[in-house]
């Protein structure tokens, strides 16, 4: 079955993000996981294979293992409507009815190692998003302790580090220490069972909202190769930066091109898009013990 860039689904009101197309049904939301990938805040013309069903799946397990409250309703598309029961072959495996909340316009980050942007900024000052770290630290070394590092939504380009301190004041108090507090103890106890497996997740982050009694639970996707950092453990070593189970394979193909980053980048050749559905695949594997 060809990849999926965009579903088509008449009769709802769609936002389409860089992976989801997000369907409203008024009480609830269908959330349709694409095929598209995206690097560099650009949306490639060149999907991924399977993609959209391992982020599902994947966000399923999760859901079910860490026992979360979360927005999850179902998967069948019968419920969600004629109009998407109608199109099973192309949504299946990749399509979420979930509640409707509003949604906390903060990203709750997690690290557990200095990697990516926070490795620079270390490096610039000893801070990652403007937390005091131990001097002497190395590339993808593990943190004493995971750090919180909350990040603005944005609906372009990339989200912006804010601290504790103003995101209480986007949130409130009571709600930025209650999901900093969720939010580590998600990454620790998915770390752990993770960890077990073979794979590291240096970091990743959550999405939350409230519904109308003001319960927040967790919401979007949790805990894929699109929303966090995972590592093979065996070939982790500190002072480098070991290779990823996501995209990186397309970004470091793209960074060997002409590409200037400001204009559409260029189609993805087949072997980089098949390397990297492996990648995405071997996750899931080895995550849930199963094969989609």
């Amino acid at each position: 079955m060809p990849p999926l860039l965009q579903s088509q689904v008449p009769g709802y009101p769609c936002r389409r993000g860089k992976v989801r197309d997000i369907y409203d049904l008024s009480d609830k939301l269908v959330i349709v996981a694409t095929d598209r990938i995206s690097a560099f805040d650009w949306v490639l013309s060149t999907a991924i294979p399977d993609k959209g069903r391992v982020l599902t799946a994947l966000t399923l397990f999760w859901l079910s293992h860490l026992r979360v409250p979360n927005h999850f309703l179902g998967t069948d598309l019968k419920a969600m409507g004629s109009a998407f029961a109608s199109q099973a072959e192309e949504l299946a495996g990749r399509t979420m009815l979930v509640r409707k909340t509003e949604v906390v316009p903060v990203e709750c980050v997690v690290r557990g190692y200095l990697a990516g942007s926070g490795w620079k900024e270390y490096q610039a000052g000893g801070t990652v998003c403007g937390i005091a770290l131990p001097p002497g630290l190395k590339q993808s070394q593990q943190l004493p302790e995971p750090i919180f590092t909350p990040a603005t939504k944005e609906e372009s380009g990339h989200d912006l580090n804010i601290s504790q301190e103003q995101m209480a004041r986007i949130t409130g108090p009571a709600i930025a220490d209650e999901l900093r507090q969720r939010s580590i103890d998600i990454y620790r106890r998915a770390a752990e069972y993770a960890r077990e497996r073979g794979i590291i997740i240096a970091d990743t982050k959550f999405e939350w909202g409230k519904l109308p009694g003001g319960e927040l639970i967790l919401i979007d996707e949790v805990l894929t190769p699109d929303s966090s950092r995972f590592w093979p453990a065996s070939q982790y070593r500190v002072g480098i930066g070991p290779p990823s189970f996501d995209k990186q394979f397309v970004r470091d193909w793209l960074e060997t091109t002409y590409w200037d980053k400001n204009s559409p980048p260029p189609d993805v050749p087949a072997e980089v898009v098949a390397r990297t559905r492996d990648k995405y695949l071997e996750a899931y594997a080895r995550l849930t013990g199963r094969h989609l």
